[in-house]
């Protein structure tokens, strides 16, 4: 009985809101992760993530034929970016988080002008070419050590090529603690709805 009070003395509605503020995750949400882990709030992150994923994953195959093309234009206007992010339902579209999400996937689009949207729209021949040129680079390295060490650093290195070329991958600019993806999935967590990135388009003056 003193254990179970102790865990509920830390699970206050302030540690509850730090957790909301920190993931954006419903309330009750936050606190059955909290509860889950005892009142640890990266442990509790770490739970909604998981969740945020599986409920992604569950949605993922679902039918999206709404949802906005949103323009960002920065401030100094000579720089442009319309993303198309599409959702389930128009009621989705218009919510706040939504937009708020669009806008974000903007501005990181702004930003950093990745080549691709995410791993599976980079062509194979991209992929086989600087595969080849990693794997060389990598043995010459790493000459003298077994082939499963050298594999093992390759995948490494060509999961960094690809996190630095597509956009998913990212740092969502609004919150560089996590990537466009991860947020995509904790707003889908949050929603209920497929969401998904389809396409974007950069323009800059002289460009």
């Amino acid at each position: 009985r003193v254990a179970n009070t102790r865990i509920m003395t830390k699970i206050d509605a302030k540690t509850v809101k730090a957790l909301r503020e920190l993931t954006g995750a419903p309330m009750m949400d936050c606190k059955s992760a909290l509860t889950e882990t005892g009142g640890d709030v990266e442990k509790a992150r770490d739970v909604l993530r998981k969740r945020g994923q599986q409920v992604a994953d569950k949605v993922s195959s679902r039918e999206v034929s709404e949802g906005l093309v949103f323009g960002y234009t920065h401030h100094n206007g000579k720089l442009g970016v319309l993303v198309e992010i599409v959702c389930e339902t128009d009621f989705v579209a218009m919510n706040e988080d939504f937009k708020k999400f669009c806008h974000g996937v903007a501005m990181t689009v702004a930003a950093f002008n990745p080549k691709y949207l995410d791993k599976s729209a980079v062509p194979a021949e991209d992929i086989e070419k600087e595969q080849n040129i990693v794997t060389e680079m990598t043995k010459q390295s790493m000459a003298g050590k077994p082939d499963n060490v050298i594999e093992k650093a390759v995948t490494g290195r060509m999961e960094k090529w690809f996190g630095e070329h597509t956009l998913m991958a990212k740092p969502y600019v609004p919150d560089d603690s996590k990537s466009v993806e991860q947020v995509r999935t904790d707003l889908v967590a949050k929603i209920g709805e497929n969401i998904q990135v389809r396409r974007y388009f950069r323009m800059e003056l002289g460009g």
